[in-house]
């Protein structure tokens, strides 16, 4: 497998985890990028844009591909800078902005609650259709009009479909009506000019930057190796379609086609971002402080679909630090309702922990189901992402992935 690319002095490591992940852990095309304090010193990509066809076109520099609930990471920026600008208020009840939200005893239910997963909605009633996820009032209103499971006190439980609804209804209401897609692209994404996007262009997707993806097993482990198994009681939830675990992950059946240009096209906040690994990483030194360009130039490019565009040198920092401290701070922690495994949340991230190990205990961000994965480490001013259009079964901690944070460890800043 070559692989192509350039790490910084001193990365190397970083650069070793990714080879052995082609070579041992089923990896068939994927990126891995890292900044330390807005630099660029790791920019990583190889194999295929299509893991089921080992024909496909190789991937690129420029290549992006869907990045699942590593969206949400995305998309929690939106309500931090709304705040920030002075538009949304955390501390608010959601009914404040969403005044059909109140319905069926959810009046207490504050802004700050949806981010940390502690709603009560991790499930809608009755899943939604391929062709109502389209739909962006859908998902809002099935989940006005329902009871939540609990109380915001009594604990919380990854809305692993919802999140997305929520948070995109509460934007919209926020910001005068536009969309939180939108609202990412012209805001964020747009002015950093970072390949990512959460509703993909159709300029975009006629470039055939955007990697297929393809769910494979996981090649078993080599003799004497560690194995992993997850506890009876997580493989008992996935198992029972009843489950809260198994009504959250299927809030939409059957399942859509992720490689559908509508599924692409549509904005679905917690669920179907699209990205390289070099703006993953990008967007999360941006939280912390200005991206630098690179030795060659550039941080992202062809941002604009196709015009040639460039990631901006010094690019502003999006998150003042106060607005850091918040995204970051401890929101939720304990036994997850859905997941059954014990996890932590700020607000709208995950934090680093047992369930999604990151850099150390300050880090935070997001993974996405079967393998992609962003953070931010402002202990060590670095940044992660990482991409795959192979996607394994994993939730919220790949093989894969935690190999390559396992190796950045090893060099990170003291």
């Amino acid at each position: 497998m070559t692989v192509h690319g350039t790490v910084a002095k001193g990365y190397e490591p970083v650069r070793d985890a990714f080879v052995r992940n082609f070579a041992e852990r089923g990896e068939r095309g994927a990126a891995v990028a890292v900044h330390h304090e807005g630099r660029k010193v790791v920019d990583l990509w190889g194999g295929t844009t299509d893991p089921a066809d080992p024909g496909a076109a190789p991937w690129a520099e420029e290549t992006a591909v869907v990045v699942r609930s590593a969206t949400k990471g995305l998309a929690a920026a939106v309500p931090h800078l709304l705040h920030q600008r002075g538009q949304l208020d955390l501390d608010a009840p959601v009914g404040a902005y969403w005044p059909e939200f109140k319905a069926a005893g959810k009046e207490r239910v504050l802004v700050r609650h949806l981010l940390a997963h502690r709603a009560g909605l991790p499930a809608v009633e009755a899943p939604l259709t391929p062709e109502q996820l389209l739909d962006p009032s859908a998902g809002p209103r099935a989940l006005a009009g329902q009871a939540p499971e609990w109380r915001p006190e009594e604990g919380h439980g990854y809305h692993a479909h919802t999140f997305g609804w929520l948070l995109a209804e509460l934007v919209r209401r926020a910001s005068g009506g536009r969309s939180l897609g939108r609202w990412f692209a012209d805001e964020i994404a747009g002015p950093a000019g970072l390949d990512l996007w959460i509703g993909l262009p159709e300029e975009v997707a006629a470039s055939g930057r955007v990697a297929r993806v393809a769910e494979l097993r996981a090649p078993e482990p080599a003799p004497g190796a560690l194995r992993t198994r997850p506890k009876r009681a997580v493989t008992d939830a996935y198992a029972d379609p009843g489950s809260l675990t198994r009504r959250a992950f299927d809030a939409v059946e059957p399942r859509p086609d992720e490689n559908a240009r509508a599924y692409r096209a549509a904005e679905l906040p917690a669920a179907n971002g699209i990205a390289t690994a070099r703006s993953l990483s990008a967007f999360y030194a941006a939280l912390m402080g200005p991206v630098r360009a690179g030795s060659d130039g550039s941080v992202a490019s062809r941002a604009d679909g196709g015009s040639g565009g460039r990631a901006r040198a010094g690019a502003r920092r999006l998150f003042t630090p106060a607005t850091l401290t918040q995204a970051r701070s401890q929101e939720a922690e304990g036994p997850d309702r859905v997941l059954i495994v014990n996890t932590r949340f700020g607000l709208g991230y995950m934090l680093h922990g047992s369930a999604c190990p990151m850099l150390g205990p300050g880090s935070f961000g997001h993974p996405g189901r079967g393998g992609s994965l962003g953070f931010a480490d402002p202990e060590s001013a670095l940044s992660f992402g990482y991409v795959t259009g192979t996607l394994h079964r994993s939730v919220t901690s790949d093989p894969r992935a935690q190999a390559l944070v396992r190796a950045l460890r090893t060099v990170a800043p003291a």
